[in-house]
This record gives C-alpha cells, sequence and structure tokens, in this order.
C-alpha cells in the first residue's frame, strides 16, 4: 500500500512515516484489530513536507497525486498556530480549507482515501461531558473554524481523525515548553479551568495508521484515555522529570498576562465514542504517553 503523508515534517507527521513503514511499531505499545494480535505497517510511505508539497496550490497537489498514486493520502499538513491565525484568518482558511479542497480534489480524481487530521478546537467547549463525534461542532476561533471548514471539503467515504493536545518527542508542544521552563528560576504559570486530554504523536500515530490501511469511513475522535487542566498537565510533566510539581500554580484563563487572542474551549475532552462502539482498542492513558515521552526526550543523546 502507498500512503502520501501531507505535514511529513510536523511531530505527527514523522511518527506518521515511521510507523507506517515499519520502523516503530505503533502506538509504542502496539494497537492490535479487532480480535487480532499487535499489527505493524510495511507501507511504501511517501513523505510531503511543505516544500515539498505547499498544499494550497492546487496545481501543485494535483500533480504530485497524480504523479504518485497513492492508494491513501493521510493529510496532517495545517497552520495550527492557533493566536496567529486570529490575525492571518485568510492564511488560516488558505492552508486549512482550501489546502483540504485541494487535497480532496485530487484524491477524488486518482482514487485516493483521505485521512484528515482535525481537531477539539471544532467545538465551542460549553458542555460539561466529554464531546462525541455526532455532536455539532462550534468552533469559538478562526483555528477552529478554519480546520472545521476542511472537514467539510471531505466526502463521507473520507476518515476524520480528530484530537487534542498533541505532543510528541519532535517539534514544539507542551511537555518541551515546560522542559525549558523548568530550566529556569521561579514558579511556573499554567491555567487551570481548560480542560482536555494530552495526545501523543507515537500513539496516535498507531491508530491513525489503523485507520488509514483499513481505510474506515467517518469521524473518529482519537486522543489517549483520561483528561487533565494544562495545570495539572504541567505539574505531571514536572514530577516526570523529577522537578518539584509544586513549583507550577494555577491562573485563570481571563487573568493571563498577555490575554492570548484566539479563544480557547474549556472542554477540550473528546469521547473516542466511534472507536469504542466499533470494537476498536482506545489509546492508553495519556500518564502513560507523558511517561514514554519523558523518556524519549530526555534519554542520553537527546
Amino acid at each position: 500500500m502507498r500512503v502520501m503523508v501531507t505535514g511529513a515534517g510536523g511531530q505527527l507527521g514523522r511518527d506518521l512515516i515511521d510507523v507506517l513503514s515499519g520502523i516503530v511499531p505503533p502506538g509504542g505499545l502496539g494497537i492490535p484489530l479487532p480480535g487480532g494480535a499487535p499489527r505493524g505497517f510495511s507501507c511504501d510511505v511517501v513523505p510531503a513536507d511543505h516544500a515539498a508539497l505547499d498544499v494550497t496550490r492546487r496545481d501543485m497537489v494535483l500533480a504530485a497525486v497524480e504523479g504518485l498514486r497513492p492508494d491513501v493520502i493521510v493529510h496532517a499538513a495545517a497552520w495550527t498556530a492557533v493566536d496567529a491565525c486570529e490575525a492571518d484568518p485568510d492564511r488560516a482558511f488558505g492552508v486549512n480549507a482550501l489546502g483540504t479542497r485541494n487535497v480532496a480534489e485530487a484524491a477524488r480524481l486518482y482514487h485516493s482515501h483521505v485521512v484528515y487530521v482535525s481537531t477539539d478546537y471544532v467545538f465551542d467547549g460549553r458542555a460539561q461531558i466529554p464531546y462525541v463525534e455526532w455532536d455539532a461542532p462550534n468552533p469559538l476561533s478562526v483555528y477552529g473554524r478554519s480546520k472545521l471548514g476542511g472537514e467539510r471539503e471531505l466526502d463521507s467515504a473520507s476518515t476524520i481523525v480528530r484530537t487534542s493536545w498533541v505532543c510528541g518527542a519532535r517539534g514544539a508542544n507542551m511537555v518541551h515548553t515546560v522542559i525549558r521552563l523548568a530550566g529556569g528560576p521561579g514558579p511556573l504559570s499554567f491555567v487551570d479551568d481548560q480542560i482536555g486530554s494530552p495526545t501523543f504523536t507515537a500513539d496516535l500515530a498507531g491508530m491513525v495508521a489503523v485507520l488509514a490501511t483499513e481505510r474506515l469511513p467517518g469521524v473518529y475522535h482519537v486522543t489517549n484515555s483520561g483528561s487533565t487542566s494544562w495545570y495539572g498537565f504541567a505539574r505531571a510533566i514536572m514530577e516526570g522529570l523529577g522537578d518539584d510539581p509544586g513549583r507550577v500554580q494555577p491562573v485563570s484563563t481571563v487573568d493571563l498576562v498577555p490575554p492570548r487572542p484566539a479563544a480557547r474551549p474549556a472542554n477540550s475532552v473528546l469521547d473516542n465514542a466511534a472507536l469504542r462502539l466499533a470494537g476498536l482498542p482506545l489509546l492508553p492513558e495519556w500518564e502513560d504517553g507523558l511517561a514514554r515521552l519523558i523518556g524519549a526526550v530526555v534519554a542520553p543523546g537527546n
């Protein structure tokens, strides 16, 4: 199976390449298919980072897909700078919505299955319980609206994977931020009134690979199990580093200095209902994924 990965230079994209090509087992622990043993993959993976493929250019996307004829396109390319999207909505919609339109068009022309990586930001976060795949989106930010725009460019045969609070060994994310801040003096402040499910690319990539290679259609929420606040997440990272979690201080979103331009959903917890109801395995608890990521990041030589 030939799989093209857009956004291959991102933290998820790089783990997807490793998992799909069989360099590492899926999910670190191995993700079993229903009734089966943990499986690996041996796909013909074609990485397409931004330098190789600008998804906003229709001609480039059509030519790339025509030349490669992939069986599956995992569309992970996105502009994810949430606050920057507020200042430049045209760029946000150009990459996240129109770029997805271009990928979807090419996939229809050359019979490729699309797996689109989306986000918890398509919801407003006002619900008191986790969001299931069939809940109505209502994004609060330009980023969320642009990613929802991308979802709406896909047909019903495509796969949409919504995830949240993504962290990997490579790239900028919460774990790397806390590690950097922990090296300095004084307290660290993180909001305690936004909750979500930290999700680790080593685990996420394995499930995306399953959904891609099985060509399972529809919307799937894919996050590590459990939930916490950013404050609780930061404390857990500090504890995992062997540092004092008491250095982390809670702050409310309205008291952030400076305030963030983009509104964040207060409740980002996604119920992985479609996976559960389909008999597919859920990802490990987020604490487990965090421990493995910290081990990988702080290991000698990293």
